[in-house]
């Protein structure tokens, strides 16, 4: 065996091959429930937890720390920035026209009202739900040492001591 197949996680070849399989499916629906939450039940905290849904699934198939080292930290970090930033910026847009807060009807845009929702439920709501639930998962999985700190592949008491 290589050292790289000694390093990948596998913990059932029947899920990592239904993971491949239904990944798709769900992100597709995820994206659905995300689109049509204006018009129909659903919007951008439903569909946003689905579609951060779709990394939870691919770290359990394939490991947490390989999906982790392929989804960069600043992705997820961006994704949540990205959304409030979309979402302070459409409501300030209406401020600064006159109104007050999330005021969709002062937007600049065609259909300002039907847009502005979208945009807020799309590119601020379901971008933050799903680099929330990702980035918990992240950390969460990466666990915690009670006062240690880590360093390669030791970790080092805050007295200064060696741990095992």
């Amino acid at each position: 065996m290589s050292q790289n197949d000694e390093e990948t996680y596998v913990e059932s070849q029947v899920i990592m091959s239904t993971v491949k399989v239904v990944t798709p499916f769900v992100l597709t629906y995820g994206l659905y429930i995300t689109f049509h939450g204006a018009d129909a039940p659903g919007g951008g905290f439903q569909g946003g937890a689905v579609i951060g849904t779709v990394v939870l699934m691919i770290a359990f198939a394939f490991g947490i720390e390989p999906t982790r080292g392929w989804l960069d930290n600043r992705v997820v970090v961006g994704l949540i920035a990205g959304g409030v930033a979309a979402f302070g910026l459409i409501g300030l847009v209406s401020m600064v026209r006159g109104g007050a807060f999330l005021e969709y009807r002062l937007l600049p845009i065609h259909h300002p009202v039907k847009y502005g929702i979208e945009g807020v439920e799309i590119l601020g709501i379901a971008a933050i739900v799903s680099g929330a639930v990702i980035g918990l998962f992240f950390v969460m999985g990466a666990g915690f040492a009670t006062g240690a700190i880590i360093e390669g592949d030791s970790e080092t008491a805050v007295d200064g001591g060696e741990r095992e």
